[in-house]
This record gives C-alpha cells, structure tokens and sequence, in this order.
C-alpha cells in the first residue's frame, strides 16, 4: 500500500512539472504568433507620422497622399481574403513566415523608396502581411492551445495590435523629437520619416526568425496530412496510445503542446 502511494505521488509530480513546462512552452508560442498583432498595430500607426514627408518627398496632392496612406487597405483586402487558403496548402507558421517576410520587405522599401508607386507597391505588401496576420495568428493560437485557456490566450492578439499601435505612435514621437522634424534629417542623414517605417524591420526580423523554433498547428498536421509531417508537428502523440487515449486515430488532433484532444 506504501509502494502505491508513494508511487501515486511521484507519478502526480512529475504530471504537475510536465504541466508546468507545457505551460511555459505554449506561453512561448503564443508570444511568437503575437508579435504579428504587434507589427499589424504597428504598420497601422507608423503612417501617422509621416504625411508631411511623403507630401514633400514625392510632391503629392491631397488625393495623392489620401491614396497613398490608404493604399495599405488594399493589401489587407487581399492578405485577409487568400490567408485561410494558403494556410490550408501550406501551413499556419508557413504562412506566418511570408506574412513575415512581407513586413520586413515592406517595411524597408517604405523607409527607401525615392518615388511614389514603389512606396505604394511596398505598402500594398505590408497591408498583405497585416491582412494575413489578422487572420492566421488568431486561428494558429486557438488551435495550438489548450481548450481551457483558449479563449483567454487568443486575446493576447487584440492587446498586441495596441500595443503596436502605442509602439508606433511612441517612436514617431521620439524619432520626429529627435530629428526637430519628420522632414529633418535623421541618423545616416535619412530623413525621419523614413526612420519611422524603417524601425518596423527589426521586430519584423524577430518574427520571422522566431516563427522557425514554433510548431506547426494540429489542425493542419491532421490524418490527412501524412504519417511523416503528423508526427513531426504532434510529438505528444509519439507515445503509446493506451497512456493516451486522445491520441487514438478515431480522435480528433491533439494539442503538440498538451496531447488534449481538440474539441473543434
């Protein structure tokens, strides 16, 4: 009886510590996806304060400079309506990673371009990236976590996205502070407001970078999707099947993270 109890107990400690360190890994992967919020708020504010430069840089009227802001919209059209479908082909992270790499080239073509149709190109691709991140990041986060905390942890995205935009604001502040104008010269003798777009490359950088040590989401990872990719992207589910009974094939997919089936 002895044996048993202590047995019991050492088999609930190493739950609870196993717990604990699937806790802290899922709280990684939700901070990676969010950062996407963090640069969809941020690629909406930078504009703010930069109108004056780009009037002056590339002569514009103010129908030319309306279009030129709202010229993201167009891209968020377009990254919102085909993000689900090429998620469906090629992944949740895969996909994160071109809506990644569309903030990091938007991002520095905005802060260097020298006339008006490639900055309008470069903020169609950024307007790309915030359209699919507004809907990727969302659905990986849900898929990937636990059904418990799911709802709470999605909500990390609509925080993210203000604080991108205070981000934005914060650093136009700063940057036009410093250069005594937005027009001004600033470091490297570029002008400020290129500096304001400029800025988004770094955290665009880090998420792209990150998004290769996150998984890939269940949801994708399905029987459908191959024995090989499935077991890569559900290491929970390399155990035998009797210890975890959500694993089985009749089951629907299971968290990487936690083995809990998903209840979708």
């Amino acid at each position: 009886m002895t044996d048993g109890r202590a047995g019991g107990a050492a088999v609930r400690h190493v739950d609870t510590r196993a717990g604990r360190a699937n806790m802290g890994f899922i709280g990684a992967i939700v901070a990676v996806a969010t950062i996407s919020g963090f640069l969809f708020g941020y690629d909406s504010g930078a504009v703010n304060g930069t109108q004056e430069g780009l009037r002056t840089a590339f002569n514009l009227g103010d129908a030319g400079l309306g279009f030129t802001v709202g010229s993201l919209l167009i891209g968020c059209f377009i990254g919102a309506f085909f993000a689900g479908r090429l998620a469906d082909l090629m992944g949740r992270r895969n996909t994160m990673m071109v809506a990644a790499v569309l903030f990091l080239v938007g991002a520095l073509i905005q802060g260097f371009a020298q006339s008006q149709p490639i900055f309008v190109l470069a903020r169609i691709a950024g307007g790309m990236a915030v359209g699919a991140a507004s809907v990727l990041s969302p659905a990986y986060i849900s898929e990937v976590a636990p059904a418990d905390i799911r709802g709470r942890l999605t909500t990390l995205q609509q925080i993210m996205i203000i604080t991108g935009l205070t981000a934005a604001f914060l650093v136009n502040y700063l940057v036009a502070a410093g250069a005594g104008a937005s027009t001004d010269a600033y470091w490297l003798g570029i002008e400020a407001w290129r500096w304001m777009y400029l800025m988004q490359a770094l955290p665009a950088a880090i998420f792209l970078v990150a998004l290769l040590f996150i998984p890939e989401s269940p949801r994708y990872s399905s029987p459908r999707a191959g024995t090989k990719r499935r077991r890569a992207s559900l290491p929970a589910c390399s155990e035998p099947t009797r210890r975890r009974p959500s694993c089985r094939r009749s089951a629907p997919p299971s968290s990487p993270i936690t083995g809990r089936a998903s209840p979708i």
